[in-house]
């Protein structure tokens, strides 16, 4: 291995560092291994610099303090933590009438960055690790025909429930009916929360219009993504 100081530069591997860098290092068979610490060492750090990076052992991920010396900012640097579903289910009555109820639209799992932190049980997603989260679900539902009642105007609304709590956001739909060739609506919802461990997330929908019947339009057309973001 070679070090060469030249200016204010250091090479390491290289006798020729980039004019930009204050460090150059060059491998083809190893890697660079920065400080690895418990995050009671990470928090033991005495007036941490702004960008000071170490890798956190505990929770497996790299951290940079993101804030001052005085009050530091341990920020994760890590891919995307998400998950997606869809749903299957076309026959459960969504429009329901007079309280919130679940829907069923954890039905197929599209993908599932990290099984310890997102588990589905029926209808309700637990999630594990506290942190921010955004939200986003799809409804596309439609009027079938049942005799007696196609022509009552129907308006599902829908919200995203924290431990069953119906919060943030509503999202609502124009009236759909038979007799007028409106057959078909979807509502669309984006949030972000603060998530406590072990808080669970479903989907609740009510009747916002009349009491006729509505369901998922067809398997897949109806959709939550959760991904974290802090």
């Amino acid at each position: 291995m070679c070090f060469y100081n030249g200016f204010a530069q250091v090479g390491v591997g290289t006798t020729n560092p980039d004019a930009s860098s204050i460090l150059h290092i060059e491998s083809d068979d190893k890697g660079l291994l920065i400080p690895r610490l418990t995050t009671a060492q990470i928090n033991a750090i005495v007036d941490p610099a702004n960008g000071l990076m170490v890798y956190n052992t505990d929770i497996g991920k790299f951290q940079f303090n993101n804030g001052t010396m005085a009050t530091p900012d341990w920020s994760k640097i890590t891919h995307t933590s998400s998950v997606k579903y869809s749903n299957t289910d076309t026959t459960t009555n969504i429009n329901n009438n007079g309280t919130y109820a679940n829907v069923p639209i954890f039905g197929n799992l599209n993908w599932n960055d990290d099984t310890t932190l997102y588990n589905l049980t029926g209808n309700t997603l637990t999630i594990n690790t506290a942190g921010r989260y955004r939200i986003t679900l799809n409804i596309a539902y439609r009027v079938p025909t049942i005799g007696g009642n196609t022509d009552q105007r129907v308006s599902v609304e829908a919200q995203i429930a924290i431990d069953g709590t119906p919060t943030g956001a509503i999202g609502n739909t124009g009236y759909v009916r038979h007799n007028s060739g409106h057959l078909e609506a979807s509502l669309h919802l984006t949030e972000v929360f603060n998530i406590t461990a072990g808080q669970s997330i479903s989907v609740q929908t009510i009747r916002g219009g009349n009491s006729a019947p509505a369901v998922f339009r067809s398997v897949g057309t109806s959709n939550i993504y959760i991904e974290k973001i802090k």
